[in-house]
């Protein structure tokens, strides 16, 4: 893996730009209001410290370039990923469900799917994997440390292919976090929003308790 694509570049979408050019890897970034809006963020990344390059493009363009390639947009405009670009790529999914911002999702409101699950399935040959979903996109270039550092941070991650998730945990723990396996791409709610897992800093043992705890919206107070 030398490139990734981002479909997407607001706060987690820019933050996993950084540490991507920071380790190395070659970064297209892209979003819905076109290339020459991201100018700026590419010529921050170009003159970062790591030896990574950086580019701009349209979000296709961005699906193509990636070798692993995150969707990191609004849940209401998922719609709009290009499927074929994708096709028998990762696919790392860091959307959050908010009704306010999103509008009310049937499917996800009474719990028969999740945003994973509701992009998987507008990816049909891609693998999807749920990660850096949960947590503050500030603290993913301020509290990654090194592996085997005392009290890692850990993150949680979720999908069906047990090659794609060693990928992405492989990234993950470059970037400074610990992967927790959280299961199936149907496990991801254990991390969504008002779960114990979203939010906080956990260590691995902590963070495994978090999702064990976890409660769908229909079981909570």
């Amino acid at each position: 893996m030398k490139t990734i694509g981002l479909i997407g570049s607001g706060h987690i979408g820019s933050q996993l730009a950084r540490l991507a050019v920071a380790h190395g890897y070659d970064v297209v970034v892209s979003n819905s209001r076109g290339p020459q809006t991201l100018q700026d963020l590419v010529a921050e990344l170009e003159s970062s410290p790591g030896t990574g390059t950086a580019r701009a493009g349209t979000p296709a363009e961005a699906g193509a370039a990636g070798d692993v390639v995150v969707v990191t947009i609004p849940l209401k405009n998922i719609a709009s990923v290009p499927a074929e670009p994708l096709a028998g790529k990762i696919v790392i999914d860091t959307n959050n469900y908010y009704p306010q911002r999103d509008g009310h999702i049937p499917v996800l409101d009474n719990e028969a799917s999740t945003t994973a699950e509701l992009l998987q399935d507008l990816l049909a040959t891609s693998q999807v994997v749920k990660a850096f979903n949960n947590i503050y996109s500030a603290d993913l270039t301020t509290k990654g440390t090194p592996e085997g550092s005392p009290g890692r941070r850990a993150l949680p991650i979720a999908g069906d292919s047990a090659a794609a998730k060693e990928t992405v945990a492989s990234l993950m723990s470059q970037f400074g976090f610990d992967p927790v396996d959280a299961g199936a791409l149907s496990e991801g709610w254990r991390f969504q929003r008002d779960t114990p897992a979203y939010g906080p800093t956990f260590d691995v043992d902590q963070l495994r308790d978090a999702l064990s705890r976890a409660k769908r919206y229909a079981e909570m107070d």
